[in-house]
């Protein structure tokens, strides 16, 4: 932990080291960092992805509440804003995918039209809809439904995810997309199905990269899933095993994203 935290404070921007100081001692992020985060936010709500031009993203925006999470910003306008625009983007049957006009230029874990896509990026949005449920907007007492004021849009991902799932417990997407399907049904009380992805990751987690371990961890402890579950458990080992001499863990993005990863394991193992 010690060598991870002196990586990110010799390697982070300013941004990634106000996320770092925040998760290490509950401290506010000044407003110019939040500021700073926020920027490129899309009229709609979402920011775009660097690959979409100017149309917000579905993986974009849940990579910038990511961010936004670790410096305690889920409650000002701009996440809020996104956080509405995700809700509204919300299909019929529960699912998201991105806009058809990003189909050529998508990569594969963002792609319109494909099914492994729409189950990851469900899962992604899902994710932080549950993740910023408990919402002081409302009037009267917080709204302690899972999702919050939007627990009709995560009770429907939630079941079109579940629905998705095959008899032995494996998904038909990418193996990340299961650990935050995991997370999320773990929170809406589905534990058998949330074990049962977790049993399948455990098996399989020689087959994940250090970065999406670490990210799978970090969605885990951020709904409250236990200390002791089995692939937590495994997780710590791994990250302790693919750590670097320099404190930071390759990543499957290059080293642009070494800090970024470098926080979810701090998160993840904390």
């Amino acid at each position: 932990m010690d060598a991870a935290v002196g990586f990110v404070v010799a390697h982070g921007d300013p941004v990634e080291r106000a996320r770092l100081h925040r998760l290490m001692t509950g401290a506010a992020a000044p407003v110019d960092i939040l500021d700073a985060a926020e920027l490129g936010q899309a009229p709609d709500g979402g920011w775009p992805a660097t690959w979409a031009g100017a149309i917000a993203s579905v993986d974009a925006t849940c990579f910038r509440l990511a961010e936004l999470d670790d410096l305690g910003a889920l409650s000002r306008p701009a996440a809020r804003h996104a956080l509405d625009w995700l809700a509204s983007a919300q299909r019929q049957d529960g699912t998201w995918e991105e806009d058809p006009a990003l189909a050529e230029q998508a990569p594969p874990w963002a792609r319109p039209g494909d099914p492994e896509a729409a189950f990851y990026l469900t899962a992604n949005a899902a994710f932080w809809l549950t993740a910023a449920g408990l919402d002081a907007r409302a009037a009267g007492p917080l709204d302690h439904r899972v999702g919050g004021v939007y627990a009709g849009v995560v009770h429907g991902a939630a079941q079109a995810l579940a629905g998705r799932l095959r008899p032995d417990g494996s998904w038909p997407s990418f193996l990340v997309a299961g650990g935050l399907t995991a997370a999320v049904l773990y929170r809406k009380q589905l534990f058998y199905e949330s074990t049962r992805i977790g049993l399948v990751l455990v098996d399989r987690i020689d087959d994940l990269s250090a970065s999406e371990v670490a990210w799978i961890a970090a969605a885990m402890r951020r709904l409250d899933v236990p200390v002791d579950d089995r692939f937590l458990i495994a997780a710590s080992r791994r990250l302790a095993d693919t750590q670097r001499s320099d404190g930071g863990w390759d990543t499957d993005e290059g080293e642009g994203l070494a800090v970024h990863t470098t926080l979810a394991a701090i998160r993840g193992c904390r």
